[in-house]
């Protein structure tokens, strides 16, 4: 059962399956958009954490650490509240708010998910420069912007693996974007759960071939990552 099923799964990936295909190309725009509003978001916010001392600096991170460890589903059920239509958001009428079973809702789930990590893992990387750098730095002319690059620039390796970090939780995620998108077939199913869907339906070749593009692709990003750091291993 299992060798048949990875055949067929094989070759709906290898024949360019128009639904497989639908499908991965709608993951890969939810969670690319997801993960550059996230980056833009985190990086900065986590560069802020790591360099700066300011009062309740140690409640900001609690919170960062917090949401880095917070239940998908749970955010998924926060964003469908807020976005139903007697939700805050929904119940408003304005016409850049996404409603439910949209991929602009998955997307605000997404963000909400992958921020943290972002900024978490930042963060982390940029305390692990050398504190006195920054000083140096400013020290001997650089602005304070100049001063800050350069320690991000030190950091960079940390901040690609808080990128990827980010974009793995959410392309992997299930919970939530079911329950803020629904699901539904042509609008807003994506590799997850459309992997969930079909193994429910038994339809075990069609899951996998899902499943084999999802791993693919997440080891596609580990290469990649290993190239921009410099790493190789033979």
């Amino acid at each position: 059962m299992l060798g048949s099923a990875l055949r067929q799964a094989v070759q709906l990936i290898l024949g360019l399956d128009s639904e497989v295909l639908r499908i991965v190309l709608l993951s890969l725009r939810v969670s690319a958009t997801a993960l550059a509003f996230s980056t833009l978001m985190g990086v900065p916010l986590g560069a802020w954490l790591g360099l700066r001392r300011f009062f309740a600096r140690r409640l900001v991170i609690a919170a960062i650490y917090t949401g880095m460890g917070f239940p998908p589903v749970v955010v998924g059920l926060a964003v469908y509240m807020l976005l139903s239509r007697s939700g805050p958001l929904g119940s408003l009428g304005w016409p850049w708010v996404p409603g439910l079973f949209t991929p602009g809702a998955m997307v605000i789930a997404q963000i909400i998910i992958a921020t943290p990590l972002v900024a978490g893992f930042t963060m982390a990387a940029v305390m692990g420069v050398d504190p006195n750098l920054r000083q140096q730095l400013i020290s001997l002319g650089a602005t304070s912007w100049q001063a800050t690059r350069a320690v991000l620039r030190e950091a960079r390796q940390g901040v690609v693996v808080a990128v990827v970090a980010g974009f793995g939780s959410v392309i992997s995620e299930v919970g939530a974007v079911m329950l803020v998108g629904g699901n539904i077939e042509g609008s807003t199913r994506v590799l997850t759960t459309a992997i969930v869907l079909e193994t429910h339906k038994g339809n075990f070749s069609l899951a996998l071939a899902m499943g084999l593009v999802l791993l693919a692709m997440t080891f596609a990003i580990n290469i990649a990552v290993l190239r921009l750091q410099g790493k190789a291993y033979g």
